[in-house]
């Protein structure tokens, strides 16, 4: 169960930003890099870490304009599903559950809080710059929580899903709202 929550909060990371939980976790891993991650664990770490150190600066550095963030979101959108599965195998390797139901639901969880955070910024037709503060404060603290605490990671993860739930009840209503 610990395992599982360990997945829950780096997919939840994941569905923040994307090369910035995969950096975090490649640096935790010390000298070994991303040699226990999969599919990057094929990638020369040298090379990954310039281009995970690229995206990470471009992530911070797009989301000060309004077009930045919307070219960032539709590209973190698509990836958002593929880095959760990473993140999520990545913490959770030694479960006993399938690995494909690991990154199936590391996948999904992180692609419905990519959602959330479109949904948002088309609602409040862009994201002010405080909240770019706090999602990559909150990204690297779950991926620190993934390996060092995953029963309170998982529990954020989980908090997380439940606004998305909220905030989904929220934008029906206030769709339906405006109409009646």
């Amino acid at each position: 169960m610990i395992e599982i929550l360990a997945a829950l909060s780096a997919s939840a990371a994941a569905g923040i930003r994307i090369a910035l939980p995969l950096l975090v976790i490649g640096i935790l891993q010390g000298k070994k890099l991303w040699s226990q991650v999969p599919i990057l664990s094929h990638i020369y770490s040298p090379v990954l870490l310039g281009l995970l150190s690229s995206w990470t600066l471009l992530e911070l550095v797009a989301t000060k304009k309004l077009l930045g963030q919307r070219v960032l979101q539709l590209v973190q959108l698509f990836l958002s599903p593929l880095v959760g599965a990473i993140m999520g195998l990545a913490v959770a390797s030694a479960t006993q559950m399938p690995h494909w139901i690991i990154g199936l639901i590391g996948g999904m969880l992180a692609f419905i809080l990519q959602l959330v955070q479109v949904g948002w910024f088309y609602r409040l037709r862009g994201l002010p710059n405080w909240t770019v503060f706090v999602q990559n404060i909150l990204c690297v603290l779950l991926v620190c929580f993934a390996i060092t605490a995953p029963t309170s990671g998982g529990l954020i993860a989980l908090i997380l899903l439940w606004f998305a739930v909220v905030s989904g009840k929220y934008w029906y209503d206030w769709y339906w709202g405006g109409r009646g």
